[in-house]
């Protein structure tokens, strides 16, 4: 059966997105310090920047890491995640992904003015759609072939998720950093953990991973 699921780098203090983007430096020194265990694994290493030498972190972090991609069959994101927050002019914009996106299965990007889908090399599709969560759900079910569907982000996507009770399994990795500002996942939630079971597991590089998983789905 497929389960909907997210993954999120989160602060302390409860913050998914960063603040000190600038024109010369566009994720900002915060964000590398927010996702710096997932980015040293092998497993982002490999995926994302497609480097096979075998090099990068194993252990907690990397195990999450594989998580991610594993099972997936279709991915949901904001129009933030793709970049069309930055480009939002550009007809030819293509995403801040690379020629070759890591995500290999059809990604539904939620906008307010859709435009025509975009293959990718490695099997990534991008398609742009004007949709509720409930009705974008429908439609990456349908294109994940019985696979899994992700929810990735950003924030505000996810909360819209987690808020119409379609998610299944969250996963955050706990940063332990101070953000102060920016985007909290946790807003408007208060009760989140009710119908979940709930477990965490430590990192030696003091990462700490919460997994919510329903327990009313197989």
């Amino acid at each position: 059966m497929t389960r909907v699921r997210v993954d999120l780098n989160i602060s302390l203090d409860g913050f998914a997105t960063t603040t000190d983007q600038t024109p010369e430096n566009p994720f900002g020194d915060d964000w590398g310090r927010l996702t710096a265990a997932y980015v040293a694994t092998r497993t982002f290493r490999e995926r994302v920047l497609h480097d096979a030498s075998g090099e990068g972190t194993t252990g907690v972090d990397d195990r999450y890491a594989a998580r991610y991609f594993e099972g997936v069959g279709a991915e949901i994101m904001g129009a933030g995640m793709f970049g069309l927050h930055a480009n939002p002019d550009d007809p030819d914009w293509r995403g801040w992904w690379g020629d070759e996106p890591p995500f290999r299965v059809p990604v539904f990007v939620l906008t307010h003015t859709p435009r025509p889908s975009i293959q990718m090399a490695g099997g990534t599709t991008f398609h742009f759609l004007s949709a509720s969560p409930e009705e974008a759900l429908r439609a990456a079910v349908a294109a994940a072939d019985d696979g899994d569907v992700r929810v990735g982000g950003g924030a505000s996507t996810v909360r819209d998720f987690l808020r119409a009770g379609l998610v299944d399994d969250l996963h955050v990795a706990i940063a332990p950093i101070l953000l102060g500002r920016g985007v909290r996942l946790w807003d408007g939630l208060r009760g989140l953990e009710s119908g979940y079971r709930v477990m965490s597991e430590a990192a030696p590089d003091g990462v700490t991973h919460i997994t919510f998983r329903r327990e009313d789905r197989s």
